[in-house]
């Protein structure tokens, strides 16, 4: 379709894809924020996608509480767990290598979206990228996240700051079963998270994963073009080698 005279296309944005490998919760969070003010003045409505795995630790969002983590204090020195509390939405969850966090960076004034048009486009990516794998994940009604057969296998907690997200999704690939007990996840059922490796009982590629996230968001993110980059500019080089199969814990 020709434009009217006098009017210019608006060229479609592209995302920009970032596997970190595995990374401080701390060192993640800041780099979120430096990227959320660097889109603050752009013009193209670039979409920056960190795709990670952090060291053992938990996080408390807004809906959740101390009483979601099902470990003493004494326990949780123990395991040496930190909990942090913080600013997404959602409830508490574990994390730990075999979870894929899932940041995306996106201008929501720029695309015209709403908070609650970007968790849709969100969860739709993750539903996308899961089913290619061979797993049938859905979205109970009223909810946020993604439940497999064996129970809730992603979770989902976004922030927005100066109308850019932060914060995003955790998809569970195969993090040790035991450290999923350690949390509530669920606070409507109370129930521990689930992953794909539990709901597979076999081993699952996390390579096939990260690739499948990063194209089914583009496609649900209006992101045509993409681009993926091993680390990032502002971060070390990333710690693990990619291509590593996970098995059940």
């Amino acid at each position: 379709m020709i434009p009217p005279r006098g009017q210019s296309v608006r060229p479609a944005p592209a995302l920009a894809a970032y596997l970190l490998g595995s990374l401080e919760f701390e060192a993640c969070l800041a780099l979120q924020q430096r990227l959320v003010y660097e889109a603050g003045g752009r013009q193209d409505g670039q979409i920056s996608l960190l795709i990670c795995e952090h060291p053992a630790c938990i996080t408390v969002g807004r809906h959740g509480s101390r009483a979601d983590v099902r470990l003493s204090e004494r326990s949780l020195v123990t395991e040496r767990l930190a909990v942090r509390w913080v600013n997404r939405g959602g409830g508490s969850l574990m994390h730990a290598p075999g979870q894929l966090a899932v940041y995306p960076i996106v201008p929501l004034e720029w695309h015209g979206w709403s908070v609650g048009a970007y968790v849709d486009r969100l969860q739709s990516g993750l539903v996308g990228a899961v089913a290619e794998l061979g797993f049938h994940g859905h979205v109970p009604a009223g909810r946020r996240g993604l439940w497999g057969r064996t129970g809730r296998i992603a979770a989902v907690g976004v922030a927005v700051k100066n109308w850019t997200t932060y914060y995003g999704a955790y998809v569970n690939v195969s993090p040790a079963r035991r450290l999923l007990s350690f949390v509530h996840a669920d606070t409507t059922r109370r129930a521990a998270m689930s992953s794909l490796a539990i709901e597979r009982q076999q081993p699952v590629n996390m390579t096939r994963v990260r690739e499948a996230l990063v194209r089914h968001l583009a496609a649900a993110l209006d992101a045509p073009r993409y681009h993926v980059h091993t680390g990032h500019s502002l971060l070390a080089p990333p710690r693990v080698a990619y291509g590593a199969r996970a098995r059940v814990g």
